[in-house]
């Protein structure tokens, strides 16, 4: 007997778990500078205690899946809390340009059709150091009242990618779009960036959502590299005595 053959779906997400939404405001992010968005997303996932409820399928994703402790994970998941208040979106592969307009549009259909009045992404902005300072991007009546919340507004610039799509689709539906920015180191993962995006978060929306997992991660990386930069002068010095 032949099997017929499946291709892969332009782009949908696809639902793993029944739930039931409340308005939820929905948290995004996607692979850049400092992994500040997975990173943040990841921690919102655990400290809300939220629940895989689907993943996405699209021909458009690279081949590739994720392990964590030895166990798979689709790598562009969505999860939502019991009370469905509140989503997240997570996406840990990089993505390439063509069908980014699709996989957006699935997005957007999927928030909508679970009634959400808002989305948040969560990114980082390449740079040298990270300030301890978190930016927004939103309207300008949401940016005032961010500033009363110490979340400076950015002047200019621009947001490229799935967070850019996602906040100008956001422009053309019902739906708030808001970006919330933190200055990351672009050569590593930058969980300093990450608490400083979590931190905003429990003030603009009080969540009280705690950060002791990032602090950690930030000091073994700190000890990594301390650790590094010891090495690498040991080597230098060894080195130049035959020189």
């Amino acid at each position: 007997m032949k099997r017929r053959a499946v291709g892969f779906p332009e782009a949908e997400v696809f639902e793993t778990r029944k739930a039931e939404y409340n308005s939820p405001t929905m948290f995004a992010g996607f692979v850049g500078a400092g992994q500040v968005g997975p990173l943040a997303v990841g921690q919102i996932v655990k400290e809300m205690r939220m629940q895989e409820v689907g993943y996405m399928r699209s021909g458009h994703l690279p081949p590739s899946t994720v392990f964590q402790s030895g166990r798979l994970r689709h790598p562009f998941r969505f999860y939502a809390t019991d009370d469905g208040s509140a989503c997240a979106i997570i996406c840990e592969v990089t993505l390439r340009a063509d069908g980014l307009y699709t996989i957006v549009s699935a997005i957007l259909d999927w928030a909508e059709s679970k009634g959400a009045g808002e989305f948040v992404i969560l990114d980082g902005v390449a740079s040298d150091s990270h300030d301890g300072m978190a930016y927004c991007a939103a309207e300008e009546d949401l940016c005032r009242v961010m500033a009363d919340k110490d979340i400076e507004m950015i002047p200019k610039g621009f947001i490229t990618g799935v967070p850019g799509g996602i906040l100008n689709e956001c422009l053309m539906r019902k739906i708030r779009g808001i970006a919330l920015l933190a200055k990351a180191d672009s050569s590593r993962a930058d969980p300093a960036a990450a608490r400083t995006i979590i931190d905003a978060i429990n003030r603009f929306y009080e969540t009280g959502m705690g950060t002791d997992d990032l602090r950690r991660e930030e000091e073994r990386i700190e000890e990594f590299r301390e650790v590094s930069a010891k090495y690498a002068e040991h080597r230098q010095e060894y080195s130049g005595m035959y020189m």
